[in-house]
């Protein structure tokens, strides 16, 4: 006969838990064991590649110190809003981004999974600036760096040799860089377009194969691993970014560089694309409506403040990319002085600047390889945070999913190896000759900025309009002992899903087919299938909406109420405790035949008693 056993509460809450068949008992859900490493974990997160590649580079595009006008707005229209929802609706449901959804209202569950098709596809192409930054460290232990000079197999005869001493660079007409070239003939050996992907870099391959090895074993403990990994991984970049500014503003032309990062021009602002700019860069780099704020802050005890926690966390964030400006545009300027161009010609966003502008600044500098191992060794650690806690995050909404499945000896860390194994696989195509291309549908597409905003609108709209800002303050009061300020509640009734909304439609109104270095156009099928990466998981809402209200038996108002019901084991409010205890106060066995309380003193919520 089957043995059965009471399974150890998933969290602090000690919530009854089903009772499942079974001789081997399942695995706690786990906790993070302080403060500290939630934090360092979601800042690890959130503080990334971003914050580097890309914010600095809009500043300057987009107005310079103007440019802080619309970012702010969205900061606290949007930006701080959804990533206090999703960090506190994870505390309180103590499930991943899947399952809080449905328990919290069962009708937007497909937000959960549109979060996590977002992940799933952040997991594979992510992993591949680690590849790239992790080719370029290894080659920078030598004394003359290889994008130095002309003088290699991979180099043209088009190739021009870096020019220093405040001096313009000579040549013919097109002259091109060595280190483009190392770029774009050695680490990618870029094909002619998609449709010529070509054989595997094997190299890279084995970069690649490197970058999941140590996230993996990140990760593959669960929070236990994560939040003592995080105390260095997370803190490492911080150092390494302080060292790289104390060099840079001490290099000649870095006032010029400073001054084009922060000049204000007003005039700048009425161009909606600026706007726009700053909407995308703030779902961008606060890593919301992906899923792993939620995952993070399941882990956290269920009085853990988490209001504070989030404003702290916002902040750290935008002040580490003000930050890292001055680090990176302090490098542009002297760049600029030394090769006698308009910062304009030296200054680029994304992989251009990590893997072309950075590394022919550093080239010009005395002692140039322990620069280069400086800078690629803090873009290691910038991205490998962000990675790994999304590959938590995806894992967790799955674990949580199927608990008696995964919650069993050495299976978690089982299925976590099927993941990095898996999107490894699944990577390589991005380290063939024509990769570079597959990547930029992944990165222009998959993770858009229209994918992620109709997440935010999605959720605001769930939070806002159907489980109610009101019933949510009350979870947050019973969380954290009192309630936000009504800004944010406003913020997720009104201005967060109008910003989401009016940034969206302004995204499709200006959309304009995907391009590589503005010289190569993609073929038809080729955005084609970025959109079908796009709408995997924006669709993901209105096709579960669809689907759930067809199969929920009952009138159209039924189905309704019972869709938009929250799950009968959420911990009640405390009010309503507080009611239901004086209306069974004269009988003393109602209580001890219902599930025993908790040790904050809530009792799940019984599916008769569970309304909206």
């Amino acid at each position: 006969m089957e043995n059965t056993s009471m399974v150890e509460p998933l969290n602090g809450h000690s919530r009854p838990l089903d009772i499942v068949p079974s001789t081997e008992k399942m695995k706690d859900r786990g906790q993070w064991d302080n403060k500290v490493e939630f934090v360092l974990s979601v800042a690890g997160e959130i503080i990334g590649l971003g914050n580097v590649w890309r914010f600095p580079y809009l500043c300057y595009k987009n107005g310079g110190g103007a440019f802080f006008i619309p970012y702010l707005i969205f900061l606290f229209a949007s930006g701080i809003p959804i990533f206090f929802l999703e960090t506190a609706l994870g505390q309180y449901t103590s499930e991943g981004g899947i399952t809080c959804w449905k328990k919290i209202c069962p009708l937007f569950e497909g937000l959960g999974y549109g979060t996590q098709v977002i992940a799933g596809f952040m997991i594979i192409y992510y992993i591949i600036v680690l590849a790239w930054a992790i080719f370029y460290l290894f080659n920078s232990f030598t004394w003359d760096l290889p994008w130095i000079s002309c003088n290699n197999d991979w180099n043209t005869n088009s190739c021009t040799p870096l020019q220093t001493g405040n001096s313009s660079i000579g040549g013919h007409e097109n002259a091109t860089s060595p280190v483009t070239e190392f770029w774009e003939n050695r680490v990618l050996r870029i094909s002619s377009g998609i449709d010529h992907i070509g054989s595997v870099n094997w190299d890279l391959a084995l970069c690649l194969f490197l970058a999941w090895v140590i996230c993996y074993f990140c990760v593959w403990k669960g929070v236990k691993s994560t939040g003592k990994v995080v105390y260095f991984t997370a803190t490492f970049p911080y150092v390494m970014l302080v060292v790289l500014l104390i060099r840079g503003v001490t290099l000649p032309g870095a006032s010029t560089g400073i001054y084009f990062y922060l000049y204000p021009d007003i005039g700048r602002l009425s161009d909606p694309l600026v706007w726009m700019d700053a909407g995308t860069q703030i779902f961008f780099s606060y890593a919301i409506c992906i899923g792993c704020l939620t995952a993070l802050g399941s882990y956290n005890k269920f009085n853990n403040n988490c209001y504070k926690d989030s404003l702290c966390l916002c902040f750290l964030n935008s002040g580490t990319s003000f930050l890292a400006g001055f680090a990176i545009f302090s490098i542009l300027g002297f760049m600029s002085y030394e090769q006698n161009m308009p910062i304009s010609e030296v200054a680029e966003s994304g992989p251009g600047l990590v893997f072309i502008a950075y590394p022919r600044a550093v080239a010009m500098m005395p002692f140039s390889p322990l620069w280069a191992c400086s800078f690629f060794i803090m873009i290691i650690f910038l991205g490998l945070d962000s990675q790994f806690v999304c590959v938590e995050s995806l894992v967790t909404a799955v674990v949580d999913m199927y608990p008696s499945t995964f919650r069993r000896k050495n299976r978690r860390e089982l299925f976590i190896l099927a993941v990095a194994v898996v999107s490894f696989l699944l990577g390589l195509i991005m380290v063939t000759e024509g990769g570079m291309y597959v990547f930029q549908l992944f990165d222009y597409y998959a993770a858009s900025g229209m994918a992620i905003l109709s997440m935010g609108l999605f959720q605001a709209v769930c939070i806002g309009w159907v489980y109610g800002t009101d019933r949510f303050y009350d979870n947050i009061e019973d969380m954290i002992g009192y309630r936000p300020g009504p800004v944010i509640k406003y913020c997720w009734l009104f201005f967060t899903p109008l910003t989401c909304l009016g940034t969206f439609i302004f995204s499709l109104v200006k959309y304009s087919p995907l391009t590589y270095n503005n010289e190569y156009v993609y073929p038809w099928w080729g955005d084609g299938i970025g959109w079908i990466l796009a709408l995997s998981s924006m669709l993901c809402v209105p096709l579960f909406v669809a689907v759930k209200l067809y199969r929920t038996p009952g009138t159209l108002k039924e189905r309704l109420t019972i869709l938009t019901t929250p799950s009968h084991d959420l911990l009640k409010l405390k009010k309503e405790q507080a009611r239901l205890q004086a209306i069974s106060a004269g009988d003393d066995n109602s209580l001890h035949q219902r599930a025993p309380s908790t040790q904050d003193g809530y009792f799940p919520v019984d599916e008769k008693e569970s309304h909206c």
